[in-house]
């Protein structure tokens, strides 16, 4: 049983082993002739006013975590759209049920005020 396995395990050892590589690539053929001036801070041709270890507002990590956690509706949104007729009436239900249960999420923290930037 276990020889089923073993190309799923090659699989995954080529595909770590191709990132390392790749990874490492222009470490190990680009151009190896560092300055003060390639080894300064560059932000957008200007030198940098504040510490790049400045805090950020917990209300912006909150709306990127939202916005990812409601974006995944569109992962089982577009399978249910290209199985539409298929589904019929079942998997119509089914998704409104869903559409229905994100659209309390999103009412809840509306009234919870994770929506407001301020």
């Amino acid at each position: 049983m276990l020889e089923h396995y073993i190309p799923i395990g090659i699989m995954i050892l080529t595909g770590i082993g191709f990132g390392v590589v790749m990874s490492k690539a222009s470490e190990w053929f680009g151009p190896k002739n560092p300055t003060d001036i390639k080894l300064s801070t560059y932000e957008s041709g200007m030198e940098p006013v504040k510490s790049a270890r400045e805090r950020v507002s917990v209300k912006y990590y909150m709306v990127a975590m939202l916005f990812i956690l409601f974006d995944i509706e569109v992962v089982f949104l577009y399978p249910w759209a290209v199985n539409f007729r298929l589904l019929g009436l079942f998997g119509f239900v089914e998704m409104f049920v869903f559409i229905a249960i994100l659209m309390l999420g999103y009412v809840y923290l509306w009234k919870k005020g994770a929506l407001e930037w301020e």
